[in-house]
């Protein structure tokens, strides 16, 4: 009987072993994994920002940009699309809006122009793409994924990569473009404040005296001297991406690149770990490898996300005015963000739930 029980068992595992082997070529297949639920979450910036400061108008349009920005990422993720095209739609859409220190809304550099960089990675393959210093492209966030995902690069710069952008067909628009004119009366002040010379208006901006008068609030929001837009998201399958677009550091030498298009600085995905997209004063996220030592901690020292976001924000930036923050998530699902700064703008959403817009420090 026992030896009839050991025939029949020994056949049965042999039987399980030829489903699970690829006939033409010995190799063991990879079985999938049942499907997961989908999670993104974005972030418009960190600093200063304060209830007291934005208001009620100013509240209001940052949660409205917010909202329409994640829920465009969240609808490619809910029709079964991967985290990487999640990731560049809704970058897309925060790039879109002048808001945002991203694209339309970029601030200028000390010679009053405006400098674009972008960084995408997909934590399923850990190919990476990005670029920097970019002045014709509208879309950076775009060009960085044709960098990863078209060119054997990760990085392109300056006029190249605005040349490889018109070559592969992208849409092509003029410096002035990228003109807002809270941005560029934030300029003003900062280089007045400073003592340094005031650049001309950039040519093609509406001739000074013409242009829609600022209100309190976004005089407020122009005077954030550094700011970025970023996107991370997992999809069913459990992959996840990351992306982070940025028009830089106002008032800025001219060339000076930040942590945004740095892979491990202020973008980093791998499914081995966590996605993360960073925002902040970029010289000291590019010295701590920020978004990398994140998921570093998830993967080797066992840290949930969130513990990990803090340990890396509030543990080790915060004590040396390290200003800024980070959003991660990972494949399992988890959501994190975490910031040093008055505020941060944000937003997160799962399948199932609901969406979720913060902004200022008192909030979750």
């Amino acid at each position: 009987m026992r030896r009839a029980a050991a025939i029949f068992l020994g056949a049965a595992m042999a039987w399980v072993a030829l489903e699970c082997t690829d006939l033409t070529s010995g190799a063991q297949s990879v079985q999938p994994k049942p499907p997961g639920h989908w999670a993104i979450v974005i972030h418009g910036g960190a600093g200063d920002i304060e209830r007291a400061k934005l208001g009620p108008e100013g509240d209001k349009a940052y949660r409205a940009a917010l909202t329409k920005a994640v829920e465009a990422g969240a609808a490619v993720l809910d029709r079964g699309g991967s985290s990487l095209d999640a990731v560049e739609a809704a970058v897309r859409v925060l790039e879109d809006d002048p808001l945002f220190n991203a694209v339309r809304g970029a601030v200028f550099t000390a010679e009053g122009k405006t400098e674009l960089d972008a960084a995408i990675m997909d934590g399923a393959t850990m190919h990476a793409g990005a670029v920097a210093d970019v002045s014709h492209t509208r879309y950076p966030i775009t060009l960085a994924r044709a960098v990863m995902e078209k060119t054997p690069y990760v990085l392109l710069v300056g006029p190249g990569a605005d040349a490889y952008s018109k070559q592969t067909g992208m849409e092509q628009v003029e410096p002035s473009y990228f003109f807002t004119e809270t941005r560029w009366q934030s300029l003003v002040k900062q280089l007045e404040k400073e003592g340094r010379p005031i650049p001309q208006r950039p040519e093609g901006a509406p001739p000074q005296g013409t242009a829609t008068p600022i209100t309190q609030w976004q005089e407020v929001a122009g005077t954030r001297r550094y700011g970025t837009v970023g996107v991370v998201a997992v999809d069913r399958e459990g992959n996840v991406a990351a992306g982070t677009s940025t028009g830089g550091l106002q008032g800025k030498m001219p060339g000076r690149v930040g942590d945004s298009p740095l892979i491990g600085a202020g973008t980093y995905a791998s499914n081995q770990s966590c996605a993360v997209s960073g925002t902040g004063v970029g010289e000291y996220f590019i010295r701590y490898t920020v978004a990398r030592d994140v998921c570093v901690l998830v993967q080797y020292k066992g840290y949930t996300l969130q513990q990990a976001a803090d340990e890396v924000i509030q543990k080790k930036l915060a004590p040396i005015h390290g200003d800024g923050g980070v959003i991660a998530v990972s494949p399992d699902g988890q959501m994190a963000w975490s910031f040093n700064t008055p505020g941060m703008f944000r937003a997160r959403l799962a399948e199932g739930g609901k969406t979720e817009v913060h902004i200022y420090n008192d909030e979750p």
